[in-house]
This record gives structure tokens, C-alpha cells and sequence, in this order.
């Protein structure tokens, strides 16, 4: 893919898995959801109680892979630095993940139900490395 086409794929609506390193033992890899815009920072929102919060703060950084799971298969990996650990996370950012997954009804429902500012972070990293392959284009 080129620079272009992997931000708007990663744009687009997946669910994400993250990839944490631990010290001892493999990485640690979750499903998330997660927020981007081409050019900006990706998006985490958790607790920074968490296990995947914990490992993310000790290690300053992660990896994020979303895909296609239908043939032709597409997926990219974006790796990067955490620039960002918000706490607590702002509404407005953890509104928009919400609505980005569900719908604007069910995504402000959700929020409505699941955020507390207390206890959640919103994680940001800029991807600096980036992996990807389009079998479509075979």
C-alpha cells in the first residue's frame, strides 16, 4: 500500500489489536478499539490500571494491526512512541471512539454508561514504522 492508502485503511472502522512488549514474556496482543485520522496519532482509551495500560506506560510505546478478515485479505501495522498519556482521558475524544464503532445513538448510549474521567486514560502514539499488504492488488 502506499503512505496514502495505509492511513485511510487504518481510518477505517476494524477492530485493532495492539501488540505491548513485557519483559518477561511475549508480547502482550488485545483486540481495542481506537481512533485515527490520516496524519495524526492513534488512539487508545482504557484504564491506565489495566494490564495493556501498565505495559504501555512501561514501555513508551505499541503496535497496532487492524485488517480485513474476508478475501482479499489487507491489513496494516502501525508501530510508534506514546506521545500522549491523557489523564483522565477527555470526554469528547472517548465520545468520539465510542460513536466511530457503534453509531451516533448507541455510541453516545455507550458512552453515556461506560465513561467515567476518573480512572481512563486516552493513550497516543504517532506511528513512526509502518507495515502493509493489499492482496487485492496480486
Amino acid at each position: 500500500m502506499t503512505a496514502e492508502e495505509r492511513e485511510a485503511f487504518l481510518a477505517e472502522v476494524h477492530v485493532g489489536v495492539v501488540a505491548i512488549e513485557r519483559p518477561d514474556r511475549a508480547p502482550l496482543a488485545v483486540p481495542i478499539w481506537y481512533g485515527y485520522r490520516p496524519g495524526g496519532e492513534v488512539l487508545l482509551w482504557t484504564s491506565p490500571d489495566s494490564v495493556k495500560g501498565k505495559l504501555i506506560k512501561a514501555a513508551g510505546r505499541f503496535a497496532i494491526t487492524a485488517q480485513v478478515e474476508d478475501w482479499p485479505y489487507r491489513y496494516v501495522t502501525a508501530e510508534g512512541p506514546v506521545v500522549g498519556f491523557d489523564e483522565p482521558a477527555p470526554a469528547d475524544e472517548v465520545r468520539a471512539i465510542a460513536i466511530r464503532y457503534l453509531g451516533q445513538e448507541e455510541g453516545e448510549k455507550f458512552f453515556a454508561e461506560n465513561f467515567q474521567a476518573e480512572g481512563s486514560v486516552l493513550i497516543r502514539m504517532r506511528p513512526e514504522r509502518w507495515l502493509s499488504t493489499d492482496y487485492r492488488k496480486a
